[in-house]
């Protein structure tokens, strides 16, 4: 059976919840259950969006994803107060792992913020979270910055790697 790609809606909060809890955890990820739960809740109201591979009924995969302002710092001078996008989660069940799956997700994602009129999108991950660093760089992003987090990355080098991705306007 193949896999498609729809738009999550509210009814999907508990798989999807179900889905990173289980299959998202392992040393890079932070993924405290409370933040997922309320993060996930937001998809009812429409502020946060989200997109899932399923086969069947069964739900293979999510990108979370919302608009915000908490990147500004990195924006040019003359777009700091300009709304842009955030990749917040990306999960794949076991069982989806190398099927191209997260890469398809995290592309969808994008193709929903671009069309929303957003110009930059970021992401972060663990700086030294490889399958997610290739996943970014292969649908676009770009590494602009790593910092120190021990508090949210407590393994490895403790550092987070912020990506962005600029979409150029025609």
């Amino acid at each position: 059976m193949t896999w498609q790609i729809d738009a999550a809606t509210a009814a999907d909060i508990p798989a999807l919840t179900e889905l990173i809890l289980t299959h998202g955890p392992n040393v890079w990820n932070w993924l405290p259950p409370d933040e997922v739960a309320a993060h996930l809740a937001q998809i009812a109201t429409g502020e946060v969006g989200a997109v899932v591979a399923r086969e069947g009924d069964a739900v293979l995969g999510v990108v979370t994803f919302c608009r915000t302002t908490h990147f500004a710092r990195y924006q040019s001078e003359d777009r700091r107060d300009a709304v842009h996008g955030y990749v917040c989660e990306a999960a794949v069940h076991r069982e989806g792992v190398g099927r191209g799956i997260g890469a398809a997700l995290l592309t969808a994602a994008l193709g929903v913020l671009e069309a929303q009129g957003l110009r930059e999108v970021y992401i972060d991950r663990h700086e030294e979270n490889a399958a997610s660093a290739g996943m970014m760089r292969k649908a676009g992003f770009s590494v602009i910055d790593t910092f120190a987090e021990p508090a949210r990355r407590p393994h490895g080098s403790g550092r987070t790697a912020v990506s962005r991705i600029v979409f150029e306007r025609a």
